[in-house]
């Protein structure tokens, strides 16, 4: 390690831009006619992710040994610029499409991430009913679960309430009627061999059910974790502080604000309306000028700008300044 230079990463850098990763091996399949062909391999190239993460291992080695006491100092090493801000945001007549098109079980898992911007893998498919307080009215993640390691309280909104009520409710119903006990709160039914009865069991995954509910709603390509971002925009539109959203949804450092890019289509659409209206009629020869009160404020403004402090010279920018508050140069003629 002692050996490798600056010069040497960057050569390394280069030669693995130049490199093509193999996605799917070439094989051979057969045609309409019986006949079979020899389909290439795919490839793509190495993404600059890929190489960042590749580097970020080779300086924390360097930084190992340095603790070690095997080296005094490493090079610099230079990572690569990644588009790695998140884009895709559901409004609410997409989220109702995809809704629509989801399997029954899978359908308030899709609702509890929209409403809260838990992450569905770890803390929204894993969540069991000793986790939700309806007398307290929240729900909580304990510490040691999330991805940062912290535990995490939501306080129910009505929806979020109402949601959790009919999950209950259907597991009242099985223990009820069939003496089956449910821990889990999002749980689907199925049949331990075919034609049996169906039994509980906690839903592990929805990614197939989730491109194919997308591809039907027309937004192909959306994945689960664009429910967070717009979970995160949601709390942002509605006025509640970055660090109380940041709680809520379990980020650690305010860098999501950039990289989810918390803003939509029609969030500039609204700035632009706003800006419009804020504006109009304020513009020099859109007003009004025979509005005498308008020419008194103007006056005023312009008597206001002009009284200096005893003894000051104006200099040219406050000539300048003071000609450009007159309504009309001709004025002066």
């Amino acid at each position: 390690m002692t050996s490798i230079t600056t010069s040497d990463i960057r050569a390394f850098i280069a030669n693995r831009q130049g490199e093509r990763i193999v996605t799917r091996q070439a094989h051979h399949e057969k045609g309409p006619d019986g006949v079979w062909l020899e389909v290439p391999a795919e490839t793509r190239p190495v993404s600059s992710a890929e190489i960042n993460r590749e580097l970020t291992t080779l300086k924390r080695m360097f930084s190992l040994a340095i603790q070690a006491g095997k080296l005094l100092h490493k090079p610099h090493i230079p990572l690569l610029r990644e588009d790695n801000v998140r884009k895709g945001f559901f409004e609410t007549d997409q989220l109702n499409a995809v809704l629509r098109r989801l399997p029954g079980p899978l359908r308030p898992v899709v609702t509890f991430a929209y409403l809260t911007g838990w992450r569905i893998p770890s803390e929204v498919l894993t969540l069991e009913w000793r986790q939700v307080d309806f007398e307290a009215g929240e729900v909580r993640l304990d510490p040691g679960t999330t991805k940062n390691r912290e535990g995490r309280v939501f306080p129910f909104t009505p929806e979020l309430r109402s949601l959790l009520e009919r999950q209950r409710q259907t597991v009242k119903e099985l223990r009820q009627d069939r003496g089956l006990m449910v821990p889990w709160v999002f749980f689907r039914m199925v049949a331990k061999e075919r034609g049996g009865a169906k039994y509980p069991e906690p839903i592990r995954a929805l990614a197939k059910a989730w491109k194919n509910a997308c591809i039907g709603a027309g937004c192909p390509g959306r994945i689960p974790h664009d429910l967070r971002r717009t979970a995160v925009r949601n709390l942002v539109r509605a006025g509640v502080s970055e660090s109380v959203a940041m709680r809520l949804t379990g980020h650690k450092t305010r860098s999501v604000f950039e990289r989810y890019n918390i803003v939509s289509d029609g969030d500039l659409r609204d700035a632009v309306q706003k800006l419009s209206a804020k504006v109009a009629g304020t513009i020099w020869g859109q007003s009004d000028r025979s509005s005498s009160s308008g020419d008194q404020r103007t006056d005023d403004s312009a008597q206001e700008i002009l009284e200096a402090p005893p003894g000051f010279e104006p200099g040219m920018e406050v000539l300048q300044m003071s000609w450009a508050l007159i309504a009309d140069p001709s004025d002066l003629a």
